[in-house]
């Protein structure tokens, strides 16, 4: 069991994609128990952002371990919703990239490393209509809602999903964060967002602070 948690989290490290997803594969044959699996994914994506924080290791290692989580994640859920599993979270975030907009490296750094700092991530992919989002609050309850934009056509849309989560009578439950190239602080302040952050690690200390923890 521990050799294989260890390649779990070694896969992530080294950002193989394959093996990720084989370790995972493996996880859940020899029945180990899926939310530690999960932690050992977790774990791996901390050292990485950690030391992307630190400055040590750059962007391109951040997007390879966060491809890597990617493709073993989906598989380990899979399994703890299976067994009706349930892992203790800081809170639930439904993020996605907005209609009009395919670009996903940012979103997908976001969601592993939040998941990785104890987050339910529920990524609803790229080129997200706003019935959708507003159906995935209603079906989840999350606390934080993260749009991500990087296109300048696209960045009203994340005006548009505002004013439908008001209409839905939604918007007080949770909170909006706003990430990508096609956003300032001011423009996100201008279209009643509660926070914008341009980076990766900038977006987690976001989600923290929104669920009061430092």
């Amino acid at each position: 069991m521990d050799e294989i948690l260890e390649s779990l989290k070694k896969a992530i490290i080294e950002y193989d994609n394959e093996a990720a997803a084989s370790w995972a594969k493996k996880a859940v044959e020899e029945g180990i128990d899926p939310i530690k699996a999960l932690d050992a994914l977790t774990e791996g994506i901390r050292q990485v952002g950690d030391g992307y924080g630190r400055g040590e290791l750059w962007l391109p290692d951040l997007v390879g371990a966060a491809s890597a989580m990617i493709s073993a994640t989906p598989i380990i859920e899979e399994k703890i919703k299976a067994t009706g599993g349930k892992r203790q979270t800081l809170g639930t975030i439904i993020i996605g990239t907005v209609h009009g907009d395919i670009h996903n490296i940012g979103k997908n750094m976001v969601s592993s490393l939040a998941l990785a700092q104890g987050f339910e991530v529920i990524d609803l992919g790229v080129d997200v209509a706003a019935e959708k989002f507003i159906e995935a609050i209603m079906k989840h309850e999350p606390q934080i809602l993260a749009l991500s934009s990087l296109l300048t056509t696209s960045a009203y849309v994340q005006k548009e999903i505002i004013e439908a989560l008001k209409k839905a009578n939604l918007r007080e439950k949770v909170k909006v964060a706003l990430g990508g190239g096609a956003i300032t602080p001011e423009f996100a302040e201008t279209i009643g967002a509660d926070g914008y952050k341009p980076t990766a690690i900038g977006a987690i200390d976001l989600f923290k602070e929104f669920v009061g923890v430092k």
